[in-house]
C-alpha cells in the first residue's frame, strides 16, 4: 500500500486556519478540530502589504526602533514638586483648557468633556453658571488644545485648566518633565463630566489646602519621589498601574506620610490631605501616567522609528503618534466601545465611546499589557485570569522588545511587552489591548463599568501611509 492510500485510509486531521465560521461548523459535526488563528496581513490590503514587504529588512528601522524603546526604558520618572499648571504647562495661558485625547473643537465634544470644560470654567470662575460657560466658550475665548501637546496627560476627560495643581514628574535621565492633575477619586467627578457645587467645592479644596500642603511635603523630602521605582514594586504586588493602583497607592503612601506629620500647619488639615490619599485607590494613576508619558516624550522624536509614542482618546477620536513622525502628527479614528462588566442598572447604549489619556500606561507597556500579573483586574473589567495572561503575552508579538523594569512574576518574570510596531500591528492584525473605564455618554452620571478596548486598526493603516509618503518625499 503506498503512502497516499495509508493517508486516505486512516483517521481524518482536520486543521482550520482562518475562517471562524468553518470552526463552528465542524463543531457542530462533533469533529476534532485544530484551529489556526490566521488574518492576511494588513487586512489583505495590498498596498499595505507592499510596503510591509518593502520596509521588513530596513536595518534603520530596527535600529531606530531599539533606540525608542531604549529610551522609554532607561526613562527615570521623579516626582519633584507640584505647582499650578498656568506656572508651569508650556503653552498654557489664562484662556487655554487641556483636554484628553487628540485634538477636538467644542462642537464635537462628546458629553463628559463638555461637563469637564463647563466645570472647569466654573472652578476657575470665569462663569457664574452651566449657560454662562457655554456662552464664554462660544465666544471663542476659550482655546482647546491636547495634554498630549503641552508634556501633559490626564486620566478619562482629562481636563486641566490654568489654576489646577499639577503633579511635576521629571525624567531624571533625560531631563524632560510631564504634568498630571490630582486625582479626585471616585464618585462625582470633573473627569467624568460631572460640575455641581460638591465637584467644585472639591478641586478649590484640593488647590487651596492639599495642593500646598503635598508641596511643602515634597519640599522636606528633598530628593522627589521614585515613580519608576514604585511601579515596579506594584507590578510585582498585583498592580497593572492603569486600573488598579491599590498597592501603588499604598507604596505612595508610605513614601510621603512621614513628612506630613512634620508640618507645622492645623493638625486638621494635615489630617484631611492624609485621608484624602489613603481612602482613594486610585490617586497614583496621576503619577503612572505623567511617568509613562515623560518616557514617551524623550522618545518621539526618532528618524525612521515605526515605534507608537502617543495613544489617546477624547470620547469621539483615538489618536496615536508615531516617533518617526514626529510629536505634531497625530493619526486618528472614531474611538470604539468598551466591551466588559457594567454596573447595575446601566446598558451598553448609556456607555460614551472610549475617552482620556491614561492609554498612556499601555503604550509605556503597563496597563493593559500588564494585565497577565494583576490577576485581581478581571473581576474590574470581565474574563478570566487566563484571559489577562494571554492578552500580556499576545502583546509580544506586536511590540519591540521587553522592559524588564516591569518584570511579570506570573510570566516567570518577564519584562513586560514594550514598543508598540506599527508595522508588526499590521503585519499580525493584532491590536494593543487596554483596559479602562466606562464613562456615561451624559455629563457628570460618572463611571457606569470597565473593560476592555483597542485602538481602530484605521489608526495604523493611516500611520504606515503616512510613514510611507515621507519615505518617498525623503528620498526623492
Amino acid at each position: 500500500m503506498n503512502e497516499i492510500s495509508r493517508l486516505l485510509q486512516g483517521e481524518a486531521k482536520i486543521i482550520n486556519v482562518g475562517a471562524q465560521s468553518f470552526l463552528e461548523d465542524l463543531k457542530l459535526q462533533e469533529r476534532s478540530v485544530l484551529h489556526v488563528e490566521w488574518r492576511p496581513p494588513a487586512g489583505g490590503d495590498v498596498e499595505l502589504v507592499s510596503f510591509l514587504d518593502e520596509l521588513e529588512n530596513d536595518e534603520r528601522i530596527a535600529t531606530a526602533n531599539q533606540k525608542v524603546v531604549e529610551i522609554m526604558k532607561s526613562s527615570h520618572g521623579v516626582l519633584v514638586d507640584m505647582a499650578l499648571a498656568i506656572d508651569v504647562i508650556p503653552g498654557m495661558d489664562e484662556n487655554t483648557i487641556l483636554h484628553a485625547g487628540p485634538p477636538i473643537t467644542w462642537e464635537r465634544m462628546c458629553g463628559p468633556m463638555k461637563g469637564a470644560v463647563i466645570g472647569a470654567l466654573l472652578f476657575e470662575e470665569r462663569a457664574s453658571s452651566e449657560e454662562a460657560a457655554i456662552k464664554l466658550i462660544e465666544s471663542g475665548t476659550i482655546k482647546f488644545s491636547p495634554c498630549n501637546e503641552h508634556n501633559a496627560v490626564g486620566p478619562m476627560a482629562g481636563i486641566i485648566s490654568p489654576h489646577m495643581p499639577v503633579h511635576i514628574i521629571k525624567d531624571m535621565t533625560h531631563g524632560n518633565y510631564a504634568y498630571c492633575t490630582v486625582n479626585e477619586g471616585l464618585g462625582k467627578v470633573l473627569r467624568y463630566g460631572a460640575y455641581d457645587e460638591s465637584v467644585i467645592t472639591r478641586l478649590k479644596w484640593i488647590r487651596e489646602e492639599f495642593y500646598p500642603l503635598l508641596k511643602k511635603v515634597l519640599a522636606l523630602k528633598g530628593d522627589g519621589v521614585d515613580i519608576k521605582s514604585l511601579i515596579s514594586q506594584a507590578v510585582h504586588m498585583g498592580d497593572e498601574c492603569h486600573n488598579r493602583n491599590k498597592a501603588a497607592t499604598s507604596l505612595f503612601f508610605r513614601e510621603v506620610i512621614p513628612y506630613f506629620f512634620m508640618l507645622e500647619e492645623d493638625r486638621a488639615a494635615v489630617q484631611r490631605a492624609v485621608d484624602f490619599i489613603r481612602g482613594n485607590d486610585h490617586y497614583f494613576l496621576n503619577l503612572s501616567m505623567p511617568a509613562c508619558k515623560a518616557a514617551c516624550d524623550a522618545a518621539s522624536n526618532v528618524d525612521h522609528a515605526t515605534v507608537v509614542t502617543t495613544m489617546a482618546r477624547n470620547g469621539v477620536d483615538f489618536g496615536i503618534r508615531v516617533s518617526g513622525m514626529g510629536k505634531d502628527t497625530w493619526f486618528t479614528a472614531p474611538a470604539d466601545k468598551i466591551r466588559g462588566l457594567l454596573f447595575p442598572g446601566f446598558t451598553e447604549e448609556d456607555a460614551n465611546p472610549d475617552i482620556g489619556d491614561s492609554t498612556i500606561t499601555e503604550t509605556m507597556g503597563i496597563g493593559g499589557f500588564a494585565m497577565g500579573g494583576s490577576p485581581a483586574i478581571v473581576q474590574f473589567v470581565g474574563g478570566t485570569v487566563s484571559d489577562a495572561i494571554a492578552y500580556s503575552e499576545k502583546m509580544f508579538t506586536i511590540t519591540t522588545s521587553e522592559n524588564t523594569n516591569y518584570s511579570i512574576p506570573t510570566l516567570d518574570f518577564r519584562g513586560s511587552a514594550i514598543g508598540i510596531d506599527v508595522m508588526k500591528v499590521l503585519a499580525t492584525g493584532t491590536l494593543p489591548i487596554i483596559n479602562t473605564g466606562m464613562a456615561h455618554k451624559v455629563a457628570g452620571v460618572g463611571q457606569v463599568g470597565a473593560g476592555l478596548v483597542s485602538p481602530p486598526m484605521e489608526c495604523f493603516r493611516k500611520a504606515l501611509r503616512a510613514y510611507m509618503e515621507r519615505r518617498g518625499k525623503a528620498n526623492e
